[in-house]
């Protein structure tokens, strides 16, 4: 396994990666770049999966941790999905030199989405997840209840259950700062075809945000594809073996390739 790099910026966190260029049998195949869930990092089970099998056919994967998540410096608390779009923006014009597929893993769906608005013309597609955009507004009004919501209004943070071993840390600024970069309540012109994965058993995120990203990208081609034992995180094997399809499927590449 490669191991990682670290990305300096001036008066910001450095940014850990891992790059696996590509091999001649895979150049002419897209880059691929995985983008992590809320709280979660590279070394999750999807990315390093999907870097296996792309190494394996000689395709450029790139992975990365956001600003407080995994090996990358800063603190999570200070997060938001501004922050970490610029992240991932940081990462992407740093290490990619030619249009990538982009797989968004929850809240990684929502970062490639605004990505894919910045370049439209750098991202040849974009997977998606269980894609999450939005979420935060989601968050505010379905699952905080007022003693939280008064919390974080007086303490600036309150929390949340999670599946991990801390619970989720829901500051004001994430809250607010997600107001701005919502994405379902408008329609939005670029033309980068999509594919949406969702688990009809997701509790986290309903199966038909993915219509709704299909509406508020009407110019994209979308295929969606819905997994009716699928739960959030699609981490099954056979769930794993479905995401690596559609990456090749987007990527043109058949079972002779």
């Amino acid at each position: 396994m490669s191991k990682p790099q670290y990305l300096s910026r001036e008066n910001k966190p450095k940014l850990a990666y891992i790059h696996t260029p590509a091999q001649e049998k895979g150049g002419g195949y897209p880059p691929v770049m995985f983008l992590g869930g809320f709280m979660s990092d590279m070394h999750g089970t999807k990315a390093t999966y999907l870097e296996e099998q792309c190494s394996a056919r000689g395709q450029e994967f790139l992975r990365f941790d956001y600003s407080g998540h995994g090996l990358s410096e800063g603190a999570f608390i200070d997060g938001t999905i501004g922050r970490w779009k610029e992240d991932a923006l940081a990462v992407f014009n740093h290490m990619v030199k030619e249009p990538a597929l982009l797989v968004g893993s929850s809240m990684g769906g929502w970062i490639a989405l605004l990505l894919a608005l910045e370049k439209p013309d750098h991202i040849k597609a974009i997977v998606g997840i269980a894609a999450a955009p939005d979420f935060t507004q989601d968050m505010y009004h379905n699952y905080l209840t007022d003693e939280q919501k008064q919390e974080m209004k007086e303490k600036g943070h309150t929390e949340l259950p999670s599946d991990y071993d801390e619970p989720y840390i829901i500051t004001r600024d994430l809250i607010e700062d997600g107001k701005e970069h919502c994405l379902l309540d408008r329609q939005h012109n670029i033309a980068v075809p999509l594919r949406l994965i969702q688990g009809e058993e997701d509790v986290q995120v309903p199966w038909q945000t993915a219509l709704k990203i299909e509406k508020a990208f009407k110019d994209c081609v979308a295929d969606i594809v819905l997994i009716e034992d699928g739960d959030h995180s699609l981490s099954r094997p056979e769930d794993l073996a479905l995401i690596d399809r559609e990456i090749k499927g987007v990527s043109g590449i058949t079972e002779a390739s």
